[in-house]
């Protein structure tokens, strides 16, 4: 299941976020790649020491803590700090899957990725090309959002970036480890979720169909949760 978390920066912000990562250091992408993606990862990235990377990435984190479709879709217990990257002059992430298990030694964590995010930073009528590419079930869906939207979807997913051919694609991405490992049980309490939410519209603060509701979510949860 592909989340699209829209404004999660507003105009105004992703051009200050612009205008503090025109100026960053941006190094080559491939040094943080695997053995095996980095023969198909060609992009630049803000190493997770860069002062620029750190401040805009807790900012990121605190609008992700209380934004309510993203708490819902994620149940995040571990967020990785977020990692900005560049595309240009034919940069590209050929296919590839995300690491399970994820070492953050600054901070001696070993971050499970069950969800992936991409928060988009450039405008798409400024480059082309540049999709994520995210493959489902049935297909490869291509994800190409405005700036200040955000995409999350199961790390488990086979996905690529495809060639930048014209402008710059700069993009925030991040891993989350759920407090549902399950990508089955997540996406349905994430439905059930919802759907409460749409039915407690108009409804006393006290109806027991939306107390009923959310007593069994909460016991799914109780469930599916690990410890």
């Amino acid at each position: 299941m592909l989340t699209v978390i829209e404004n999660l920066l507003t105009a105004d912000e992703v051009r200050q976020f612009r205008a503090r990562l025109s100026d960053a250091e941006w190094a080559d992408g491939a040094a943080s790649a695997g053995t095996r993606s980095i023969a198909v990862k060609q992009n630049l990235q803000l190493g997770r020491q860069d002062e620029t990377a750190r401040e805009l990435g807790a900012d990121i984190l605190r609008r992700l803590g209380h934004h309510p479709l993203f708490v819902s879709a994620s149940l995040a217990e571990v967020i990785w700090p977020p990692v900005f990257n560049l595309y240009q002059d034919g940069g590209h992430y050929g296919t590839h899957s995300d690491a399970a298990l994820m070492r953050l030694p600054e901070a001696n964590l070993t971050l499970r990725s069950d969800l992936s995010a991409t928060l988009f930073l450039s405008d798409p009528d400024d480059y082309d090309g540049g999709e994520l590419l995210i493959e489902q079930a049935f297909g490869a869906q291509a994800v190409k959002l405005a700036a200040g939207d955000m995409v999350l979807y199961p790390s488990s997913s086979l996905h690529q970036v495809t060639p930048v051919t014209r402008g710059q694609r700069i993009c925030a991405i991040t891993w989350i480890q759920s407090a549902v490992a399950d990508t089955a049980a997540r996406e349905l309490l994430f439905d059930l979720d919802q759907s409460v939410q749409s039915l407690s519209v108009g409804k006393a603060k006290d109806d027991p169909d939306i107390d009923r509701l959310i007593h069994v979510y909460h016991n799914l949860l109780r469930r599916w949760a690990k410890p």
